[in-house]
């Protein structure tokens, strides 16, 4: 019944348009595209095998367990129309190189964080974290009612690529050190894995920064390379040992407040998808928002107790250090903008809702 029940919403979105499915690829940022040549019939669907390169390991705590998810799923609401299979970290190709994979068609799909991709677009970090930015809600508020996610799927047609949100998960934490952190000068000349625009931020406080991909993180920090390292949550962090090597763990992870994930597809081989298909498509992404919001929340505090267990000591950083943090994000944005185009206009976007919010987070919430 729960199958019939799912296929039968897919099919209705695909015939009248869901809330959050945004405008097809086209060149040009934020402007909507013809929509592709497909069959809108379910029977006349097309039995599509994609094979999908992962940036995070199947076995990983949220990361890889909602890209796990995204297969089963997808497989089930299209009725076995559309099977996706799920590769491990470098089985296809290297993470940092799943973009040019995919807008090549060596790949067909990836399963990754925009953050990846900052060296190429800079404009997509935005739409993965933004430092002392949105918490879950605010953050959707602004991709699918505001319009930002249209932005997010433009900044990549160009490269052949449709693009999709397709999963997020609560706070992170902000770092592990192996000694604790007094002072800003304590920061100055260490050599960090960090991520996004947070990188950035580490920068002008005197970090070196480098990213990393999930799985050379432990080594570079274990053997010396990194002197620190920031990487995701507790229960993330715990499956990764970083306790190991580093007993000081830091919050909040202001850098990501909320971290968003999402299916990249070759845009051929999206258009060679039935209309029904892309729309049951778009509905498993959009349960995996649900599902990562419900896992991330829940398993944090297991995890926090069992990091004590072993040794790690928790640690909140000074107002002082923060406010130098939120000194140095202003310093970026400003930079960033002034240096592209897309990136500036990113950014206005999402700081005029961000305002637009405060009142409603001032008034609607406890604190």
């Amino acid at each position: 019944m729960g199958r019939i029940v799912i296929v039968v919403c897919a099919l209705l979105v695909g015939a009248v348009g869901g809330f959050l499915a945004a405008p097809r690829d086209s060149g040009e940022p934020g402007q909507p595209g013809p929509e592709p040549v497909a069959s809108t019939a379910g029977g006349d669907a097309a039995q599509v095998r994609w094979k999908m390169a992962s940036a995070f390991g199947s076995q990983w705590p949220i990361q890889g367990e909602l890209g796990t998810h995204l297969v089963e799923q997808v497989e089930e609401v299209t009725g076995g129309t559309v099977k996706i299979q799920f590769f491990e970290p470098n089985a296809l190709v290297p993470p940092l190189e799943m973009f040019d994979a995919v807008s090549q068609g060596s790949i067909d799909a990836a399963w990754a964080s925009a953050g990846l991709w900052a060296g190429k677009i800079p404009a997509l970090q935005f739409f993965t974290a933004v430092p002392f930015g949105p918490g879950i809600g605010e953050y959707l508020g602004w991709l699918y009612a505001d319009g930002a996610e249209e932005t997010y799927r433009a900044l990549y047609a160009p490269h052949g690529i449709h693009a999709m949100h397709c999963g997020l998960h609560s706070p992170e934490g902000s770092g592990w050190f192996r000694e604790e952190i007094e002072s800003i000068e304590d920061l100055r000349g260490l050599k960090m894995r960090f991520f996004g625009l947070g990188a950035r931020v580490m920068e002008k406080l005197g970090v070196s920064t480098q990213l990393l991909a999930g799985g050379d993180i432990f080594p570079a920090l274990e053997l010396g390379a990194i002197d620190a390292a920031e990487y995701s949550m507790p229960v993330i962090d715990l499956n990764q040992g970083f306790y190991q090597v580093a007993k000081h763990y830091y919050f909040p992870g202001w850098h990501q407040q909320t971290s968003l994930f999402e299916l990249l597809v070759s845009s051929d081989r999206w258009a060679e998808l039935s209309l029904v298909q892309q729309a049951q498509i778009e509905i498993v992404c959009e349960a995996n928002f649900v599902r990562g919001a419900a896992l991330g929340e829940a398993a944090q505090s297991k995890a926090l107790a069992e990091l004590e267990a072993l040794g790690v000591q928790f640690h909140h950083w000074s107002p002082e250090i923060l406010e130098a943090m939120r000194q140095g994000w202003q310093e970026v944005v400003a930079e960033e903008s002034a240096k592209d185009a897309d990136f500036a206009r990113v950014a206005e976007s999402y700081f005029a809702f961000h305002e637009a919010y405060r009142k409603w987070a001032e008034y609607g919430y406890l604190r």
